[in-house]
């Protein structure tokens, strides 16, 4: 049969333009942009400032995580411009897209919960440390990589738990064990099947002194 249809030299896929989509329509629902402007909204509702930074955010989890970690710590220290104007805790950085992880270690975990423990690593390296700064990152089909979970969260106290139980931070990145470090803790996020993609979503809140 297969060998029957390579012979019948069958057409390619039919095109935009194909007269067979005449009759067919379609609606997009939901995209990215439209997950962070609802989290935007939601956050000026709570008086939060919302700061969108992209939705279309992609590259390896670490450099990103990295790249975060730096806008936040400027925001807690109320160094953080937007058009001029400074942007003051409390605040939310947002941004979605699709990151990437070259695996090393034998560990397990999606590229949320390992931007999220680059994330609590960069924030860890800073004198003043995590304080006020909480993160989630998810991917919102509730699936992170091929893991049960959609993403984790990292709490300003996450670091100090970690160490408390003899949890290694730097260990866990070494070997690509995100799910690890954060099921120990108890923050992974678990939705399950989403049955809808708008890619990950990325919320890190800094909070007022």
């Amino acid at each position: 049969a297969v060998i029957a249809h390579l012979a019948a030299a069958v057409d390619e896929t039919p095109k935009p333009a194909d007269p067979i989509f005449a009759n067919t329509s379609f609606e997009l629902i939901a995209s990215p942009q439209q997950a962070l402007s609802a989290a935007a909204d939601a956050a000026l509702a709570r008086n939060i400032a919302p700061v969108v930074l992209s939705d279309r955010i992609e590259g390896e989890a670490r450099d990103v995580a990295a790249m975060h970690a730096a806008i936040a710590l400027q925001l807690r220290a109320g160094s953080f411009r937007v058009g001029g104007q400074i942007i003051m805790p409390p605040a939310v950085l947002l941004s979605g897209g699709e990151t990437t992880v070259t695996v090393h270690g034998q560990g397990r975990g999606g590229r949320n919960s390992e931007f999220l423990l680059a994330l609590a690593a960069a924030l860890a390296k800073d004198p003043g440390g995590p304080q006020r700064i909480a993160a989630l990152a998810c991917d919102t089909d509730g699936i992170d990589g091929t893991e049960d979970n959609a993403g984790a969260i990292v709490y300003p106290n996450t670091i100090i738990r970690a160490a408390s139980s003899g949890i290694a931070i730097k260990q866990a990145l070494a070997e690509n064990d995100s799910y690890g470090f954060f099921a120990a803790l108890g923050d992974l996020v678990v939705t399950g099947p989403t049955l809808t993609n708008v890619n990950d979503f990325r919320a890190i809140l800094v909070l007022a002194r």
